[in-house]
């Protein structure tokens, strides 16, 4: 019996079975061996003697005819091929076959009739290919001296190698026509077949994986030249690029379906499973040399050709599955991004574009809310809470803010997996919608004061961390900082001196926070406003202990709290603009004051105090007269104890030494005390229109204020509770009209042109000389608290030059300047 192809130590025939002497007729050698592998390949081995059949093969190359027995062998193998396997395989195409060669692998006919027919030619090529493989086998041990002596002497390939090409070149690449598709090869036909099969596997039909596996197999063993280099396996030069190129045709039709069919979520999990679905293909069907590449058509085609018009789907792109939290589907367009690009910048573009739309709307409401209680506060009959609407709007939008942030952020943790590039794209995001809103500084400056006034009462500390580390947040995207820090000074000095702040120890750990953030040069300020108040503190303390050395009769001995402020470091424009006392005091209270300006210069010479009454408080003692005739609480004298701000504490003590039924009009009131008129109305419609502190009767009673309006002292006012406090209509901090918004930029940019000329002066003084465009360039490479205009360096450069700092430099091309010392 004849065994496999075996690797085997050769050794000679036993010595005795051939001579150098003996003749050796090689046609009678070939008809034994001839014979031999005849009956090898029609599987009639029994009676065959390996040892024989070894040593005519032995006793030829030894007699040096290896040459004639290797191209005789050839020879048979060829005709073989071509006269026994050839038909067979011819006739799985044709004969009882209900598709001809023509229909193989055609679309003409159902998918059934095509995978059967399929499955008929592939299982003859099979057989066929497989008997070739064993006989070639047994061949090349009978062979065996042969391959190892003439072959490699002579450089020739093994016979079995020979044998695979002879395969190759007379069956596989061998002609046949097929009816209405003209003439073709077994190997097109082969290719075709197992590309319908995978085609028909894609939309969902079951087929025989095995057995195309097994004439996978047969690329895989085949190979375009006799060096069978591993580059040259039909399978990479034949099927491969085929395979791919067919993919591709599929994807790409299929994804223009899905496109115009189906959502962007259902695409985005279609694309990931057609992605396994071929890995596994590769691992069960095919071959997993392909594996890479199949993955990178699919890729291409589905993923980077469509990924841009996936996520922009009207109703199910991007911007549905942000609006609607689908983080599954968002981590899915990322894994599926991150496959194309590192960077995903289709993703992150889509991505900021949504946050930025999101933000601006937020923007569009807040600012219709904001032009709604304005029109309510300018119009005939301003309502009272104009002001506290236009407060609850600027809150609501720095919470809106805050939500958008806190929904971006978990969808940027859990579907993008805290990606660096896409937190990038966030963050401009917010920068970019936030410095687009006029009004964010301010805003953000109210939201922190509206907590550190009364938000954050009763919170534990993790909770105050939270709120005081989301205010630094928004900070960070601020633009230009100094008008958020010009914002937060005004609202802390209401804060610090009305007594409303929640703590100390908070207001300065967000002032820590601040520094840490911004630096000691933006905090600078509000430290000092924290000084001038502890000092203040001290102050008052050494007044009250040289009050009580005084006379008991001195009116000096009013109590007075007083706070004494340096004033670079608190905001001048939240005291009304005013820089001297606008108010013209009672005799008493003008002696205490001066009283207290005698005791604070005689320690501080060379000072001077400027008094704002616009920020002063008052308790005042107030006596209200039975009413004769009543029952009521009204039949007996009224005493109670009324804070009042220093400005309602002036009107009202006018009123002492009015008759009873006397009565002021607006303009005496205005002349007697130099209030200034906004806030006179406003504390006049504390006084006499706020029904719960009507302690003035105004006629005609409305809201508005006119200048031959007419005040009354009520004496029939009553109320149950002995202590009393009249709130300052409109009082505390409030949103900023729009002139006021207007002043303060006003501000803030005379005081930016002069940090810009410290700039240009800080610059030239080093350089000595610089060309303009370098020069305007360093400007805003300076890490200043905002964001230089280029036409206030223009100007801030012209003024410098007319105050000599700077000259110009003449004869130069591109303008320059040179310093001056």
């Amino acid at each position: 019996m004849l065994s496999g192809r075996g690797k085997g130590k050769i050794r000679p025939p036993r010595r005795g079975l051939t001579s150098p002497s003996d003749n050796v007729d090689f046609i009678t050698a070939w008809k034994e061996l001839e014979t031999a592998l005849r009956e090898i390949h029609t599987k009639d081995v029994s009676k065959l003697s390996f040892e024989e059949l070894y040593r005519n093969a032995y006793k030829l190359v030894l007699k040096k005819m290896g040459e004639k027995l290797y191209e005789a062998v050839k020879r048979f193998e060829e005709k073989w091929l071509r006269e026994e396997v050839k038909p067979k395989i011819q006739g799985s195409l044709s004969g009882g076959n209900p598709i001809s060669a023509a229909a193989v692998g055609v679309r003409g006919v159902s998918a059934n009739e095509r995978r059967v027919s399929g499955e008929k030619f592939m299982k003859g090529l099979k057989s066929q290919w497989e008997d070739h493989i064993l006989c070639m086998g047994m061949i090349t041990d009978v062979l065996m001296y042969m391959d190892r002596v003439y072959c490699d002497d002579n450089k020739k390939p093994s016979i079995f190698t020979a044998a695979m090409v002879l395969f190759r070149d007379h069956v596989l690449r061998s002609h046949v026509v097929a009816e209405g598709s003209g003439p073709t090869t077994l190997e097109n036909l082969l290719i075709s077949v197992i590309l319908d099969q995978i085609q028909m596997e894609r939309e969902g039909d079951i087929i025989d994986k095995a057995l195309i596996r097994s004439c996978i197999y047969m690329f895989e063993g085949l190979y375009e030249t006799e060096y069978e280099e591993q580059s040259e396996k039909l399978y990479l030069t034949s099927f491969e690029p085929e395979f791919l190129s067919a993919s591709r045709t599929f994807y790409r039709s299929e994804g223009e379906s899905l496109l115009r069919n189906t959502d962007a979520g259902s695409y985005l999990r279609h694309t990931a499973s057609r992605l396994r679905e071929e890995q596994d293909r590769c691992r069960s069907t095919i071959s997993p040399l392909t594996a890479t590449k199949i993955k990178e058509v699919v890729e291409e085609v589905l993923i980077k050709q469509n990924f841009r018009d996936v996520i922009e789907l009207e109703g199910s792109g991007l911007k549905f599955m942000l609006d609607n939290d689908r983080l599954d589907d968002l981590c899915l367009a990322y894994n599926l991004i991150s496959r194309i690009d590192p960077k995903k910048t289709d993703l992150q573009r889509a991505f900021q574009k949504q946050v930025v739309q999101h933000g601006l709307e937020i923007n569009k409401a807040a600012g219709t809310a904001a032009t709604a209680t304005s029109g309510k506060e300018n119009g005939k009959g301003a309502a009272p809470n104009a002001v506290t609407l236009q407060s609850v709007a600027a809150i609501k939008w720095v919470d809106d803010v805050l939500q958008l942030k806190d929904k971006y952020d978990n969808i940027w943790a859990r579907a993008f997996y805290k990606d660096q590039g896409l937190q990038t794209a966030l963050t401009r995001s917010f920068h970019e919608f936030i410095n687009e809103f006029q009004r964010s500084s301010e805003y953000i400056s109210l939201f922190i004061d509206e907590n550190l006034k009364r938000g954050l009462k009763d919170k534990t500390e993790n909770e105050v961390d939270a709120v005081l580390e989301k205010a630094i947040t928004l900070l960070r995207y601020i633009q230009d900082k100094d008008l958020f820090e010009r914002y937060y000074k005004k609202h802390l000095s209401r804060r610090l001196l009305m007594g409303k702040s929640v703590g100390e120890d908070v207001e300065k750990q967000m002032i820590s926070r601040m520094k840490s953030e911004l630096g000691s040069h933006f905090t600078h300020k509000l430290e000092g406003m924290f000084r001038d108040i502890a000092l203040s503190g001290e102050v008052s303390a050494a007044y009250k202990n040289h009050v009580r050395q005084l006379d008991d009769s001195s009116r000096e001995r009013i109590e007075l709290s007083i706070s004494v402020l340096t004033n670079t470091f608190w905001p001048s424009e939240s005291w009304g603009n005013t820089t001297m006392a606008t108010c013209i005091f009672p005799p008493g209270v003008e002696q205490v004051k001066t009283g207290f300006e005698n005791f604070y210069l005689r320690k501080h010479t060379g000072r001077r105090l400027t008094w704002q009454p616009n920020m002063g408080t008052a308790d005042i003692r107030a006596i209200f007269p039975k009413v004769s005739g009543k029952d009521t609480t009204l039949a007996k004298e009224q005493r109670h104890e009324i804070n009042v701000s220093t400005y309602a504490m002036v009107v009202l003590l006018l009123f002492n030494d009015l008759p009873a039924g006397a009565s002021y009009t607006f303009e005496d009131l205005q002349s007697k005390t130099m209030i200034p008129p906004n806030d006179l109305i406003r504390n006049l419609q504390s006084l006499a229109v706020a029904p719960k502190t009507r302690l003035l009767i105004k006629e005609p009673m409305s809201k508005d204020i006119k200048p031959t309006d007419k005040f009354y002292f009520n004496d029939k006012f009553s109320s149950k509770y002995l202590k009393l406090k009249v709130s300052v209509v409109a009082g505390g901090n409030k949103v900023e009209s729009e002139q006021e918004r207007k002043d303060t930029e006003m501000r803030n940019d005379e005081t930016r042109r002069a940090i810009i000329e410290a700039a240009i002066v800080r610059i030239m003084k080093e350089r000595k000389e610089l060309p303009h465009q370098q020069l305007v360039a360093e400007v805003i490479a300076q890490q200043l608290r905002f964001t230089p205009d280029i036409i206030m360096i223009k100007k801030r450069i012209e003024g410098l030059i007319e105050r000599e700092y700077l000259e110009r430099v003449e004869g130069k091309a591109a303008p320059a300047y040179r310093y001056l010392a």
